[in-house]
């Protein structure tokens, strides 16, 4: 979609979503846009009925047969209120789940960007109640259409009665526009503050959840309370701020919808006393007045749809992010080379990594090391595609990462980390997450390696317990995902500070199965401890964004700078070197 010369692009996504949200259930809002205006029809021929009825009992003239056309059309409109009540439930419900599962899809095509973006919880707060906002906009469209039919009726009808009364209502006509132009515009305004307000509330509660027991232990919470509910204020403001709009609009429309009225039923007074009109024709023109004047109705579908506008542009704002895109060009077979070429990563405004020049050959396994913030898990995420370098390449066995097909690359790279996610009902399915056709037998050995499968059968249920009913340490999730990342394979294997829970011995094993008759291919290792960079073919010293140096570790630690990237002093780092075979300073 090309946006309009006056649009931004989130405004031009939001449109398009809605206009596609609207296709997706198109014949459920054709049939409301038919029921709502048969509705508009039955209610306007009512009316015309029940004045005709009237004059017939007035005249004592045979009424039966209108009183029964009335009854029915009371019954119709009972019908169709309520078919249309069914419709726009059932519209809202499936234009809210397509909006949830387009956008759920984006953000996920994304990827770790869109979270950094946004922010977690504000994503949360798109998805889940922006969406649901959005999702009314097919049905409100479609029965604004019938509520627009119901005020022209309404005036046609009058001119069929006569002209004057068509005339009278009209010349008032302009002000009611007015009113609802101003409505809409001060509600999408006031609207779209409300929503943000809730995105950053929503954002610092769900940083406040996952940091609930850093908070318990500082002892910090009305501090945390406090933090969380400071966009209270602006979003009470922005909250008394549509009522107050739509307050005074149901205020002026009090009070200029009876004039109209009244002056519709002045004239048709006159008209009955000078022998044009009927008493049925007065009554009828006093309800017909009533329609014309259905300021109210527009008043609520304006403001719902101003509100669904401003939450669509939320939901277009996370649209227009650009998802990763992929090529077309196939992994040739190869060893697992990995290779960085001049990689320079930016977050924040600030370079995390500068022109980074790194080769892993195949089959080898490098430990990245460094201080706190230089770089290590942006250089890993970089490795299997995670996230793009802003400059330079990286490239897999000759071939960029940008070039390959999305499900190559996935085959090709595992990934373990601090902190897996474990997704799937069970234990099994957990470790056998995106695994085209998993195996318990494949599960079950990648568990055994990670040294997951003792505690993992010590379970209520073994591998079918489910991942919430599992209780399990900080070191046991880590195994998990190692056993997955064990079980995916591939030629690449990347664990960011996958190791960093366990106990010494457990790593020690899991290292040995690592280099040993553990997954094949390249490994690259995030490493905090000295002792898994001992057991690396080399290892990469970041500092600065930086490599500082390549080279076996026994090498490196004759380094002071080296050996306090780990954070130990010389005593120590000379005990713990030579534990492991290695030369001290």
């Amino acid at each position: 979609m090309t946006p309009r010369g006056d649009d931004d692009p989130a405004a031009a996504h939001a449109r398009t979503l809605l206009r596609t949200a609207t296709r997706y259930s198109g014949a459920r809002c054709a049939a409301l846009c038919l029921v709502s205006t048969a509705a508009i029809g039955a209610g306007l021929l009512l009316p015309a009925a029940l004045g005709r009825a009237l004059d017939l009992l007035l005249a004592q003239a045979p009424a039966t047969r209108w009183v029964l056309y009335c009854a029915g059309l009371v019954l119709l409109l009972a019908l169709l209120d309520a078919a249309q009540t069914v419709l726009t439930g059932t519209v809202d419900a499936r234009s809210t789940a397509w909006l949830r599962r387009r956008l759920t899809g984006h953000v996920l095509g994304v990827g770790p960007r869109a979270a950094d973006h946004f922010g977690s919880g504000d994503l949360v707060a798109r998805l889940v109640g922006n969406a649901a906002e959005a999702g009314t906009t097919p049905a409100a469209r479609a029965a604004l259409l019938a509520a627009l039919a119901g005020p022209i009726g309404g005036v046609v009808a009058l001119g069929l009665i006569d002209w004057w009364l068509a005339a009278v209502f009209l010349a008032g006509a302009p002000v009611l526009t007015l009113l609802l132009r101003a409505v809409s515009r001060d509600t999408s305004e006031s609207a779209a503050r409300y929503q943000r307000a809730q995105g950053r509330i929503a954002a610092a509660l769900a940083e406040a959840v996952e940091g609930v027991r850093t908070v318990r232990a500082a002892g910090t919470e009305d501090k945390e309370t406090a933090r969380v509910l400071r966009p209270l204020p602006e979003l009470s403001r922005a909250g008394h701020r549509m009522w107050q709009v739509q307050g005074r609009a149901a205020a002026q429309a009090v009070a200029v919808a009876p004039l109209l009225h009244l002056g519709v039923v002045a004239v048709a007074g006159v008209l009955l006393t000078r022998d044009r009109l009927s008493v049925g024709d007065v009554l009828a023109a006093s309800r017909y007045a009533v329609l014309a004047t259905g300021v109210g109705v527009l008043v609520g579908r304006l403001a719902g749809l101003a509100r669904a506008r401003a939450a669509a542009r939320r939901l277009g704002e996370v649209r227009a992010e650009p998802a990763t895109g992929f090529g077309v060009r196939r992994l040739p077979d190869g060893p697992g080379r990995l290779e960085l070429r001049g990689v320079t990563a930016r977050r924040g405004g600030r370079v995390v990594l500068d022109g980074v020049d790194l080769v892993v050959p195949g089959g080898t396994t490098l430990a990245v090391v460094g201080p706190s913030g230089a770089g290590k898990s942006l250089l890993a995420a970089l490795a299997g595609r995670l996230a793009d370098p802003d400059e330079g390449e990286v490239l897999l066995d000759g071939v960029p990462l940008r070039d390959l097909p999305h499900a190559d690359l996935r085959r090709a790279v595992a990934y373990a980390f601090a902190r897996p996610a474990l997704l799937g009902g069970t234990v099994e399915q957990a470790i056998g997450l995106g695994l085209p056709e998993p195996s318990p037998a494949r599960v079950r050995e990648a568990a055994r390696t990670a040294l997951a499968d003792d505690f993992v059968r010590r379970l209520p249920d073994g591998y079918d317990t489910a991942v919430a009913d599992a209780p399990r340490s900080g070191g046991e999730s880590q195994r998990l995902g190692l056993a997955r990342a064990f079980a995916h394979g591939g030629r690449l294997l990347i664990l960011d500070d996958a190791l960093s829970s366990l106990d010494t011995v457990t790593e020690r094993h899991i290292t040995d199965a690592l280099l040993g008759d553990g997954p094949g291919g390249t490994r690259l290792l995030v490493a905090h401890r000295s002792a898994t960079a001992a057991c690396a073919d080399a290892v990469a010293w970041l500092d600065d964004g930086r490599v500082r140096a390549v080279g076996r570790h026994e090498e490196l630690w004759r380094l002071a700078a080296y050996r306090a990237a780990f954070g130990e002093g010389t005593e120590s780092a000379s005990t713990d070197a030579s534990a492991q075979g290695g030369v001290p300073a």
